[in-house]
């Protein structure tokens, strides 16, 4: 949690060590600050290096840190950077592996840089919905140029050092080194260590052949690209400074953006969304160090739509997948999909041949439940149905090794009843991807009564090989993402027994920014998915109120995309949505069969009344225990549904509108003669929660 410091010959090292990143904590500025007070006093030492133990030089900011009073204690880092700055001897940066964020800007403010190859380096703080707050916006450009730093600083996307070295009158770094860094780096500081006057970063001059035109051409391209997101051209407007202010008013201007930024329900939202996506993978009782069981091949059930996209994940992590069909032709059909969508990566440049060839050698077919016992994972991907379930994972449990884990893919039945068709229930879990399975983020891991502790951190720890973000669900209807969208689709349906159109819904949802609304959503998933989960209800809940509205258009064989009509109709090959006027007649005669007078709705009651709902069944979820966190049903909502990044999810959007005010509003749709007004009862957490002046976060 610190920094180290010794001395090699005439030259003291100072170490950065604060695992994992070697993130810039208070104990670690004050550790790196002491370091170089203790070089200036020594007259042994003619020269500094500062470098980072382990697998980074920095990361940036501590994130343990993040919003607390140690984020800002001194030596803060403005005043650790202006040390560096002011030392009277050479500090040389040794950058490897992650130079990020404040460690970046950290190394500007070092007299010279060295770099190791394949180094990533970023100012990713646009991420956050905020901008480089120590420097970044007024050294890089100076370093590096203003147009590749102002496109690193907007992007915060990493970049290779080697790349960046090969940018023409860069002075971001001395050297590349391509052998031992601290001995280069030690050279270098030998060489230089009577070199005066020390350069500085910030005496260089940012120059643009032509900035007036450039940053107008810059502000329409990234206002184009950002319209929900201010941070990007605020980036923009800190770099202009860089060229148009002397640097002390440059840094004034850096700061004054940095501070408006921090306010922005944008960057609360996306730095919301960044602890959630860490904490997600946290499982209360299951410690960090539970003993995980070896992963090294894997068997999909099921060669369709969701075994072929759920065994892409594991061909693309390097592990062997073999898929089991009960047909030869629907193998054929499922390994000729993989080829395609992985031919048309080639075709796009964003796959090799060579790794396209390496994925398709690790994949393996059969139709013998024999033939996949040796797998240490094995996920069903078939029919859902309780009955085919069953019948798969009774031989799974006759033909599965001791040890393997049995998955399901399941994405509303009861994990179980699934587990107790085995003898072996510790070893069963729900691993509900998302379609498309390959690209989709979301796997919510469903946690049994009895899936063992290792189990969970076993199918937590493969999510991240996976690239997927994993959120951990108890058994219940729907688990978190699919319990809450049935209400969601519930207030759909009133709005338009009450008068509104498919497309006035979905303009509404999406304007709010959704990547779709619910009929357009309901039209690619499939109308008669959702039909079939409602003849279940109506058996099982016959007090449910719900729009007939779907049940009449999956009767006409509107089933959405797949037929080319549904909510909208669609042309062949294409998947643009017309409004339909067999749609408009059938809504015109259910309401009229319903006796209901349609009336005018408002964009923001049909947005909340979508919304709210959600948050309601939300706050019932985290009531039974089935979610752990409210941060974690952001994340289902932010990489599973569509739901608006810079809106933080919704749950972190009631609380920006404030929980004393949801609850307003649902007493006002509870009034509502045809909505649910048992549905709009604030569920008991929400009640406390304003009673208490709390939010969800």
């Amino acid at each position: 949690m610190s920094a180290s410091y010794e001395v090699r010959g005439d030259v003291a090292v100072i170490t950065l060590s604060n695992p994992p990143v070697n993130g810039l904590g208070h104990e670690t500025r004050r550790a790196a600050a002491a370091g170089i007070e203790q070089a200036e006093n020594d007259a042994a030492v003619k020269a500094i290096v500062i470098t980072g133990a382990g697998k980074a030089f920095s990361g940036g900011a501590d994130i343990k840190e993040f919003g607390s009073p140690k984020a800002l204690a001194e030596p803060n880092l403005h005043s650790l950077i202006a040390v560096v700055e002011n030392c009277s001897k050479p500090v040389v940066a040794a950058i490897h592996s992650v130079c990020m964020g404040g460690g970046l800007e950290l190394s500007l403010g070092c007299h010279y840089r060295v770099a190791s190859p394949g180094a990533k380096i970023a100012l990713p703080e646009v991420k956050l919905g905020l901008l480089p707050g120590a420097g970044g916006t007024q050294r890089l450009p100076r370093a590096l140029g203003v147009e590749p730093a102002l496109n690193m600083i907007v992007s915060g996307e990493p970049v290779n050092s080697e790349m960046l070295a090969m940018v023409p009158g860069q002075k971001l770094f001395d050297k590349i080194i391509e052998g031992d860094l601290m001995e280069g780096a030690l050279a270098l500081a030998r060489e230089v260590a009577d070199v005066r006057p020390l350069p500085r970063v910030r005496d260089l001059k940012a120059r643009h052949a032509s900035p007036e035109a450039y940053f107008q051409f810059a502000r329409n391209m990234v206002g184009g690209m950002s319209k929900n997101f201010p941070a990007p051209l605020r980036c923009l407007e800190a770099v202009a400074a860089s060229v148009s202010m002397k640097f002390e008013d440059g840094m004034k201007a850096e700061r004054e953006g940095f501070l408006a930024l921090m306010q922005t329900p944008e960057s609360k939202a996306l730095r919301h969304a960044f602890f959630a996506e860490r904490a997600a993978s946290k499982i209360g009782d299951v410690p960090d160090d539970t003993p995980i069981r070896k992963i090294d091949k894997v068997a999909v059930i099921g060669a369709g739509t969701m075994g072929g996209g759920i065994s892409m994940n594991y061909l693309n992590a390097g592990i062997p997948v073999v898929i089991l069909e009960t047909k030869q032709e629907a193998l054929d059909r499922g390994v000729a999909t993989i080829k395609k969508n992985y031919e048309a990566q080639v075709k796009k440049g964003k796959l090799k041949e060579d790794k396209y060839q390496q994925r398709m050698a690790l994949l393996s077919t059969t139709l013998n439940y024999a033939d996949i016992g040796s797998a240490d994972l094995v996920i069903e991907a078939v029919f859902e149905e309780i009955g085919v379930k069953e019948a798969v994972f009774k031989q799974l449990d006759e033909v599965m090794k001791p040890g393997a884990i049995l998955a399901s893919n399941t994405s509303t039945l009861d994990v179980n009843k699934i587990a107790n068709f085995t003898k072996r229930p510790q070893d069963v879990v729900g691993m509900h991807f998302f379609s498309p399975a390959n690209v989709m983020k979301l796997l919510e891991v469903v946690r049994g009564a009895a899936t063992a502790k290792d189990v969970l951190a076993t199918v937590m720890q493969l999510a991240k090989k996976i690239k997927k973000t994993a959120v951990v669900s108890g058994v219940c209807d729907g688990f978190i993402g699919n319990r809450m969208i049935e209400q969601y689709s519930r207030q759909a349906g009133f709005l338009l027994d009450e008068g509104c159109s498919p497309q006035q819904v979905d303009k509404a949802a999406e304007k709010f920014g959704f990547a779709m609304g619910p009929f357009r959503m309901g039209d690619l998933a499939g109308n008669d998915i959702g039909w079939a989960i409602r003849k279940r209800r109506y058996q099982e809940k016959p007090n449910l109120n719900y729009s007939k509205s779907a049940d009449l258009l999956c009767e006409l064989g509107r089933y959405g995309q797949k037929t080319s009509a549904g909510w909208y109709d669609y042309q062949a090959g294409k998947r643009d949505a017309i409004p339909s006027p067999v749609v408009a007649e059938m809504l015109e005669k259910h309401r009229a069969a319903k006796g209901i007078t349609p009336r005018q709705i408002s964009d923001d009651e049909i947005v909340h009344r979508l919304v709210f709902a959600l948050v309601n069944e939300a706050a019932h979820l985290l009531e039974e225990g089935i979610a752990q966190r409210a941060s974690d049903v952001d994340m289902v909502y932010l990489t599973g549904y569509g739901f608006p990044l810079w809106r933080g999810g919704p749950m972190c959007y009631a609380d920006t509108v404030g929980l004393f005010n949801v609850v307003q509003a649902m007493k006002k749709f509870a009034k509502n003669p045809l909505d649910d007004a048992a549905f709009w009862e604030p569920a008991p957490l929400i009640k406390r929660l304003v009673a208490e002046g709390k939010s969800f976060s």
